[in-house]
């Protein structure tokens, strides 16, 4: 998709801030990046947050033709979602990108430098 014939979606509507304080967004650092059998989207993320590791699952088979090479980076992750089973597996987050729900190639939401693992965004 040519960069000019991007339209931005509509704004949705307003929330409050105390709504917004609901969602907890932390940096991770993916240790490890697996296939997960018998799905043509999912792989499964090992992801570190400094106090412990989470297996999170996500839709990247498609999107990039190696997913491992985001492993050792940080990104950012919502992680007080309800897990979620795909696949017959539990996924204990969700990995925060930028692009899915334009239709763009997603690319990772990453922290401008390091950080310690779990700090939190907002």
């Amino acid at each position: 998709m040519a960069e000019n014939a991007f339209t931005p979606a509509p704004i949705k509507p307003s929330m409050s801030f105390s709504d917004l304080e609901k969602i907890d967004i932390r940096v991770g650092e993916i240790l490890k990046v697996e296939d997960v059998e018998k799905s043509d989207k999912l792989v499964r993320l090992i992801v570190d947050f400094g106090d412990h590791q989470r297996k999170i699952l996500v839709g990247m088979k498609k999107e990039r033709d190696n997913p491992a090479e985001i492993e050792g980076r940080q990104a950012l992750f919502v992680v007080n979602l309800e897990p979620r089973k795909m696949m017959g597996e539990l996924s204990e987050g969700m990995m925060f990108d930028i692009g899915y729900a334009d239709k763009v190639t997603p690319v990772l939401a990453l922290p401008e430098n390091h950080v310690p693992n779990g700090t939190r965004a907002g």
